[in-house]
């Protein structure tokens, strides 16, 4: 698997504790996944150049302006079934006819949005997902808007049974669920080995670990039943509890070794 300097320094800074992190500590930690220091520096700039972390003191970062909206979204990952009410067959819906199609900046944006909230294309410029989130039409509005999409968001209920049938069968709902149990078991087999690896190697394979968990999360639709098996991802997400629970115990052991070898320097 390859790592992008830039994409995992950006995961240091979410993950580590007080949200801040140095270039030195940036160094150390991509040394793991074989990244060269000069990468490293290469990407804290541009990061900073596109307002993704900022320096707010001498050799240290934070997220900057442009990473709020998605360190947002990223964060409520725990959360993610408290997100989720009863279904009563129901859709959000959402028009884009009127935002255009050249702008490419614009057309990323929606994409990552509809990704992040599971909308799936029913017709024509016509996305929708089931009505089960919490908050409701007026949450994903509220929550479309703060990401850039300033679309049309309403509800559409009573659809004729061609469209409801089509829309049921935009998600692989028998994937998710397969895909919830495997990576649940791959998961309790790495806690169960984790105390027999080294620090850095535990250090490596929770990061990866752990940032494909958590990234199937941020980007689950939250299907209701019976779409798929809500048992199954519920028992997912506490896997990934337990082991981003573990994971930050070894990466606090790590940090907290090349903050006392700053100190000392």
């Amino acid at each position: 698997m390859t790592i992008q300097p830039r994409h995992l320094i950006l995961k240091l800074v979410l993950g580590a504790d007080d949200e801040t992190l140095s270039a030195r500590a940036a160094i150390a930690c991509c040394a793991l996944f074989g990244i060269q220091e000069n990468s490293v520096r290469v990407a804290l700039n541009r990061l900073a150049a596109d307002g993704l972390v900022e320096s707010f003191e001498r050799g240290r970062y934070r997220l900057g302006p442009q990473a709020a909206a998605l360190a947002g979204e990223v964060r409520t990952w725990r959360a993610a079934e408290a997100r989720a009410r009863a279904w009563h067959g129901g859709y959000v819906a959402v028009h884009v006819g009127g935002l255009g199609r050249t702008d490419r900046a614009a057309l990323r944006t929606r994409e990552r949005a509809f990704g992040l909230l599971g909308f799936r294309e029913l017709e024509t410029d016509l996305f929708v997902r089931p009505d089960n989130l919490a908050g409701g039409v007026a949450g994903v509005r509220e929550r479309l808007a703060k990401q850039g999409v300033p679309a049309p968001v309403f509800l559409a209920s009573d659809l004729d049974a061609d469209r409801d049938a089509r829309a049921r069968a935009l998600w692989d709902g028998k994937a998710l669920s397969r895909q919830y149990v495997t990576t649940r078991e791959k998961l309790e087999r790495w806690l169960a080995k984790s105390d027999d690896l080294s620090r850095e190697a535990a250090a490596r394979e929770s990061f990866l670990l752990g940032s494909s968990a958590i990234r199937t999360i941020v980007f689950d639709p939250l299907l209701p039943a019976p779409l798929v098996d809500v048992d199954a991802r519920r028992a997912f997400v506490q896997a990934v509890k337990e082991l981003d629970e573990r994971g930050h115990a070894i990466w606090r052991s790590l940090f907290s070794r090349l903050h006392h070898a700053e100190a000392a320097a």
